[in-house]
């Protein structure tokens, strides 16, 4: 459904992508979609066609520069060599504007690492519209969140190894420190648990999980 593009970051340099188009909606609303640690593999782009045929243009950013692993040791080495603070800030910037060119309001949602640079886009990138981050948060020192002004939505596992629960709890009373206008669920899960080709996959949660967040852009972005 998709297409391999390459769009231009506020710095002017080039980042690739992959872009699925809600199909005969040239003015849909559009959603950047962030990976997981894994890098921009078919299970993102699924993702990805499932947002366009939900009616919006979706771009999954090539945070990886076209590295991808299925190995975990791997994937924590490719994740710890990212600038996350140049991910947030050029290339989900870059691609948050370049869907504003046709999409009247844009989004962004990740997953786990891509869930972290969810939650850094809504600091840092003022063009976002709303945001849906899945198990995962940055640490308290990467952004303040309380200057968040867009709708935030967090998807969180109970038994989470990687992103304890314990730093939701402490992310979500800064939030409240700063009226940040949240939405959070909590899931009797473990880390990934929407990701249906892992072994965490619980298909009732990843369900409800999406519903939710289907319910949440389409209110803040399709209004």
């Amino acid at each position: 459904m998709g297409e391999r593009i390459t769009f231009r970051r506020p710095d002017g340099k080039e980042c690739a992508g992959y872009l699925a188009r809600a199909v005969g909606a040239d003015r849909a609303p559009g959603v950047v979609v962030l990976q997981e640690w894994w890098g921009l593999n078919d299970q993102i782009k699924g993702v990805a066609d499932r947002w366009a045929g939900a009616g919006y243009h979706a771009l999954v950013p090539d945070l990886y520069r076209g590295k991808l692993t299925l190995e975990a040791a791997e994937a924590h080495h490719l994740m710890e060599g990212l600038n996350f603070a140049d991910a947030a800030t050029q290339d989900v910037r870059g691609a948050v504007q370049y869907l504003k060119v046709q999409s009247p309001k844009v989004g962004v949602t990740g997953f786990c690492m891509g869930g972290v640079l969810t939650i850094l886009a809504a600091v840092h990138v003022p063009e976002v519209d709303a945001a849906s981050s899945w198990y995962g948060y940055p640490p308290p020192e990467a952004g303040d969140v309380r200057t968040i002004r867009i709708p935030l939505q967090g998807h969180f596992a109970l038994d989470d190894a990687a992103f304890p629960i314990a730093g939701v709890d402490a992310l979500e009373a800064r939030l409240k420190e700063g009226k940040v206008p949240y939405d959070f669920h909590r899931y009797k899960a473990q880390h990934a648990f929407g990701n249906e080709t892992g072994p965490n996959y619980v298909p009732e949660a990843a369900t409800l999980a999406w519903q939710r967040t289907l319910a949440f852009l389409a209110t803040h972005l399709k209004g």
